[in-house]
């Protein structure tokens, strides 16, 4: 136990060493001199990072939207009431499953690759050499990563929102009878700007906690650890981001319905 405590102050402490870092050094990069080569990498890993996850967040959420219409259908048609197939599955897609399903995703895609890269850069020396070089590797590395996994995750949130809800008008269109009109006009009529500002806000935070891990696991492998050592930060990475994103949604969740963002 007492080795489990030190090893999660560590933890807490170095990510929030890196994570002030990270931002004293986001806005110096992009406002000063060298701005347009920081915002030139940001790019770059936005497509590696974001761009390259999306069919993956789209097939996952289309087959969850589909699945979970038709799980509802039967309940909710003892009671007469199998339209509101849409409006459960908007409010499921927009404020919890759309950011927690594409940040799942982004863990086990972006995440594990950002620890395996930045690791076998430890190993290798190339972190050394940029210290030599007197290139912070926080700004060259860290940051353009933080920036593309959050604004990457809050696209890849949107898609996902929407891919659910298409995916339980399929259901609900052509298995469950319900008409396209009908369908379309109770999703919009159970949608709240609230609401979809909730699942931005996770994704956004979502996409913040997975690039920072990825980012302090990979960068912590030591030289002599070699290839085991990258292949146990990718591990750590996948599960302790997972286990963040569950923890950090239902924190989010219940502060959220305290001060009355699901109310219409």
């Amino acid at each position: 136990m007492g080795r489990g405590l030190i090893d999660a102050a560590v933890f807490v402490g170095g990510m929030s060493i890196l994570l002030g870092q990270t931002l004293s050094w986001s806005l110096r990069s992009l406002v000063g001199r060298k701005g347009k080569s920081a915002r030139a990498r940001v790019f770059k890993q936005m497509v590696r990072v974001g761009v390259r996850s999306i069919p993956i967040v789209l097939l996952i959420q289309f087959s969850i939207g589909f699945i979970l219409a038709l799980q509802m259908a039967p309940e909710l048609d003892r009671w007469g009431q199998v339209e509101q197939v849409a409006s459960i599955n908007a409010v499921a897609g927009f404020r919890e499953l759309g950011p927690l399903m594409a940040g799942i995703v982004l863990a086990g895609f972006a995440g594990a690759s950002i620890a395996a890269e930045l690791g076998t850069m430890v190993t290798t020396e190339e972190i050394e050499a940029l210290q030599v070089e007197a290139i912070n590797p926080v700004r060259f590395l860290v940051v353009p990563r933080v920036l593309a996994t959050v604004i990457m995750m809050v696209c890849l949130t949107v898609l996902a929102d929407l891919t659910m809800v298409f995916g339980g008008f399929v259901t609900g269109v052509l298995q469950l009878g319900i008409s396209p009109a009908r369908y379309y006009h109770l999703t919009l009529e159970t949608l709240t700007n609230k609401g979809f500002l909730t699942g931005l806000i996770k994704g956004g935070l979502f996409g913040l906690l997975i690039s920072l891990i990825a980012c302090y696991q990979g960068l912590s492998v030591r030289p002599a650890e070699g290839s085991e050592g990258v292949g146990r930060a990718t591990t750590v990475t996948v599960v302790r981001s997972i286990v963040a994103l569950v923890v950090t949604d239902g924190i989010l969740t219940a502060l959220f319905y305290a001060y009355g963002f699901f109310d219409k």
